[in-house]
């Protein structure tokens, strides 16, 4: 096999014969260049509330399926978008959702993030959320990077494809100023890395929500302020998801440096039985520059052919 990559790498290095070097340096050249072309895949699971309080075989099989997956479609990354239970003060919910859960831990990496119904709003009380998915939970993982204070309502993590390198940031729901300001620096921190935003709450059908914060009367911004104050301003964020507002939508903004940022709002709790399993799958495509995406549900082993839930994004991946 070695011979035969040998002889396809380039005509000029097989007159270096005696030169092992070299091949090894050709080899390792070639094998950076697939690695880094080779397509993966990031998994959302959206709105898993009422799994959790009705239907916890549902979302245990929505994590098998990633795990299933995790060789065949190169899972690199699991972002949940929030309302991870329906009730925050109800402890059964919790075991079902970290059951669920558990069933990546120490296979497919992945971030958490409260939603409203992962706390009591008024008081930001995320107790519950803390004690199944604290910091604890995620400190010896290689790809947690941290968090904000001392609990994990906002935190962030990393995953890499050969040399492509990326950073989730989750946020606490309509995330305070202080918050929005620690996610900043992170992402200046990380200047080199493509950041993907999740918070709970960020855009609607049509465009970004403007009442995350002043419909549950808590000091916290809007989509449209995230944006504002956070997203149009660092220059490495390249994709905003979120769910909380029932069904899908989809837009391309330009940030103040002239880029482009893919933001989404996926939500299928709506659908019936708590949402039927359904999630999303973004297939990055780096030799097309293309995100490729999937609306499907495990529970039904069927994918979701409509126009608004397997399209196609454009996103520069390689020169």
């Amino acid at each position: 096999m070695t011979v035969r990559l040998f002889n396809a790498i380039h005509p000029l290095t097989r007159r270096c014969l005696i030169c092992k070097v070299c091949v090894a340096f050709a080899i390792l050249a070639f094998c950076s260049i697939a690695a880094q072309a080779e397509p993966f895949s990031v998994v959302l699971l959206p709105d898993t509330q009422f799994y959790s309080e009705k239907y916890p075989e549902t979302y245990i099989n929505q994590t098998l399926w990633i795990r299933k997956q995790r060789t065949d479609d190169n899972i690199k990354f699991a972002i949940h978008l929030g309302d991870i239970v329906q009730t925050p003060t109800k402890e059964n919910e919790w075991g079902n959702a970290n059951r669920a859960m558990q069933i990546l831990d120490g296979v497919v990496p992945y971030s958490m993030v409260p939603g409203n119904h992962d706390m009591v709003v008024k008081q930001r009380d995320s107790s519950l959320y803390n004690k199944y998915f604290s910091p604890a939970r995620f400190k010896d993982r290689k790809w947690y990077g941290g968090h904000l204070g001392e609990n994990n309502d906002n935190n962030y993590c990393f995953f890499e494809q050969g040399d492509l390198k990326f950073m989730v940031i989750s946020l606490e729901f309509a995330p305070r100023d202080a918050t929005l300001k620690w996610a900043a620096g992170i992402c200046q921190k990380y200047p080199q890395h493509r950041v993907i935003i999740a918070t709970h709450c960020y855009m609607r059908t049509d465009a970004r929500d403007t009442g995350c914060a002043t419909s549950y009367k808590v000091p916290g911004n809007s989509g449209e302020e995230i944006w504002q104050k956070l997203v149009s301003k660092q220059p490495n964020v390249f994709f905003v998801i979120s769910g909380h507002v029932l069904g899908v939508g989809l837009q391309t903004s330009t940030n103040d440096a002239g880029g482009k940022v893919i933001e989404m709002l996926t939500d299928y709790q709506g659908r019936p039985n708590g949402g039927d399993g359904w999630l999303r799958t973004l297939r990055f495509v780096p030799k097309e520059n293309k995100i490729y995406v999937k609306t499907y549900s495990p529970l039904l082993d069927k994918t979701d052919e409509a126009a608004k839930e397997t399209f196609t994004i454009d996103y520069q991946m390689t020169q």
